[in-house]
């Protein structure tokens, strides 16, 4: 019988260690705060489809430990990808066997969007759910503009044509992610539970961004009349 790992504070608390050390300098977008919400939003979906929680809480928790080195490289390395190597040795170290290493990186390589990893557990289409539900709504909103800002992107272009534009690139704006993979995630739901969540936060984003256009539209207009314009 392979000894299982419990989750108990002195795990807990290490593991939200490294999380929050490695993903810190992330900022709002991807920092400790996202990795909390996402926490909480797998436990909420886990405990009500009784998932093993000894897995998708240290999956949750060491998610997005790849995010700065995909940041740095612009977006050249997978920071799923990564972040499944990076979680292997600190599992290692507290004790978690080989098959339950297998299972929490493959729920933090399968976590992503834009991702070729298909998650099959259901731990992993859990964090899934819950990662992309911190995507959308007023919170993923408000996380779209901070990493816009991070990289300098423009506040608003609903004129340019997003499936075009660079990612990491000044028309990388919120409203490209609201273009490119906000208004699809609500599609992409792996569990009854997600899409039930998504539903409402897909709504609240249909009405923020088109008064955000409204709000941001420029042009004068000239009177035909008024001479002093001429």
């Amino acid at each position: 019988m392979v000894n299982q790992v419990p989750i108990t504070l002195p795990h807990l608390q290490r593991l939200r260690e490294v999380s929050h050390a490695l993903c810190l300098s992330e900022g709002g977008s991807h920092g400790p705060d996202h990795i909390e919400r996402v926490l909480t939003n797998a436990v909420d979906i886990g405990q009500q489809m009784q998932a093993k929680l000894d897995i998708l809480i240290p999956a949750a928790l060491l998610h997005d430990i790849g995010r700065t080195e995909e940041r740095r490289s612009k977006g050249r390395i997978c920071h799923a990808l990564r972040g499944a190597e990076l979680a292997e040795p600190i599992l290692l170290e507290l004790g978690y066997s080989e098959p339950d290493i297998e299972a929490i990186c493959h729920c933090i390589r399968s976590h992503r969007y834009r991702g070729n990893q298909v998650p099959t557990s259901l731990e992993a289409r859990i964090l899934f759910d819950a990662d992309k539900l911190d995507s959308i709504g007023a919170v993923g909103i408000g996380r779209a503009f901070l990493f816009a800002g991070q990289i300098g992107a423009r506040l608003h272009n609903p004129d340019v044509d997003c499936a075009a534009a660079l990612p990491y690139s000044l028309e990388d704006t919120a409203y490209r992610e609201f273009q490119v993979k906000m208004s699809r995630v609500r599609e992409r739901m792996l569990t009854s539970i997600g899409r039930s969540m998504a539903e409402e936060r897909h709504t609240f984003m249909l009405t923020f961004f088109e008064q955000l256009t409204r709000e941001t539209r420029i042009g004068f207009p000239l009177l035909e009349n008024d001479q002093n314009l001429c």
